[in-house]
């Protein structure tokens, strides 16, 4: 087991201490941010998809921006922009809200869509291009988008080549009883964000990604993770399947869970565990699916995937 391993699982611990009866989302968050990608949580207001993503930032002692997204907002917020400077003569660049580790998209889905493709590019390559010059942000550099629900009002919905740059998807939805009642009594100054303490640095999480970047993968498993990603182009009920993108972004998170659990190689269980994770948010249903009474969710037809798509034979390993 890399020493590192066990930071994540102290950076684990200290997460889930402020966001109590979520430990499964919590987890899929991490491993996400350890695998180098981006996060959407679909939710509505109020569940704690904002100290999720603050807890994560002073956890890894992140350099963190927050941009609440309206229909104002302008790309230029994101990507920065040149303003005249009398005493120099010249335009100087102002770098916009990417230039951190960590950005809070908040409420992605209220914005214009020429805002919202702002961020294709530095999502997907790190970089931004403004009047002709492309800048790199820094490393690590990871977006954390919340968007409220379809047919919210006020929102706009995410474009598919958008929604295809995160990672993941998950939702972190209601807290059961128990957890409710443990945060209604934890209320209090010594009970908040700001007494969490950094168990890690912005360089160890880049060494994080590194050595999960080097866990082995058997032929067999990386041959029955296309197959899964495949068969989400086949089923009845989809009309549109996974892109090649959630390929590797599936390989990516099976990876990091085989890491977190402490081996150096990647067993089918690794791969059937993320697989919705990776493709929820890739996948459109046929109308007929979504207007069927006996409608099924998104996350019901990956299951039938999921069982339909044999494993390999043995648990492939190094």
């Amino acid at each position: 087991m890399s020493a590192y391993t066990q930071i994540a699982k102290d950076a684990l611990a200290q997460v889930r201490s402020v966001l109590l009866g979520k430990d499964r989302e919590v987890l899929e968050v991490l491993l996400a941010i350890l695998a180098d990608g981006h996060i959407l949580l679909e939710d509505i207001p109020g569940v704690g998809k904002t100290t999720l993503a603050l807890a994560f930032s002073r956890t890894f002692d992140l350099n963190f921006r927050r941009v609440q997204f309206t229909p104002d907002v302008l790309p230029s917020d994101l990507t920065g922009f040149s303003i005249y400077r009398r005493e120099q003569d010249d335009f100087i660049y102002q770098p916009g809200a990417v230039f951190c580790n960590l950005l809070l998209a908040d409420e992605l889905n209220r914005t214009s869509p020429k805002t919202q493709s702002a961020l294709l590019e530095v999502m997907e390559e790190r970089q931004v291009t403004v009047e002709g010059v492309t800048r790199e942000t820094p490393k690590p550099f990871l977006v954390i988008a919340t968007q409220n629900p379809p047919g919210s009002a006020g929102t706009q919905p995410l474009a598919e080549s958008q929604a295809d740059r995160f990672l993941i998807s998950l939702s972190l939805g209601y807290p059961d009883f128990d957890s409710e009642v443990a945060m209604a009594r934890a209320v209090g100054p010594e009970k908040n964000l700001n007494n969490l303490k950094p168990v890690a640095t912005a360089r160890d999480l880049l060494n994080m990604q590194l050595e999960i970047h080097d866990i082995f993968m058997h032929d067999a498993i990386y041959r029955y993770l296309v197959k899964l990603i495949a068969a989400t182009r086949e089923h009845p009920a989809i009309i549109r399947g996974a892109s090649p993108r959630a390929t590797v972004a599936l390989v990516k998170l099976s990876k990091a869970a085989a890491w977190s659990h402490g081996r150096n190689f990647v067993i089918p269980s690794d791969v059937l565990e993320q697989f919705p994770y990776a493709t929820a948010h890739r996948i459109r249903l046929s109308p007929e699916a979504d207007l069927d009474p006996n409608r099924v969710t998104t996350r019901d037809i990956l299951r039938q995937i999921a069982l339909s798509v044999k494993k390999p034979p043995m648990e492939a390993r190094r």
